[in-house]
């Protein structure tokens, strides 16, 4: 009987164990250092579709703007 009264806390420990810790959260950081490296180059960061946790590999720089091999006419 006494191990059914221990279930409780065991499981309070697990779930404890698996929360995550304040602090720098590294893929929005780094998220926003492409971001902003690609607004300096005149894109925007537009997701692949993956999900790898890797920000440099989730999102691409599209550039929006900028040089084009087509002339204006003149």
């Amino acid at each position: 009987m006494r191990v059914l009264t221990l279930a409780p806390a065991l499981l309070l420990l697990a779930a404890a164990g698996c929360a995550p810790t304040p602090g720098v959260d590294r893929y929005a950081s780094e998220l926003q250092r492409l971001a902003d490296d690609c607004s300096a180059r005149g894109g925007i960061l537009v997701p692949t579709g993956q999900q790898s946790g890797r920000p440099q590999n989730d999102n691409v720089c599209r550039i929006t703007g900028g040089a084009s091999r087509l002339t204006s006419g003149g």
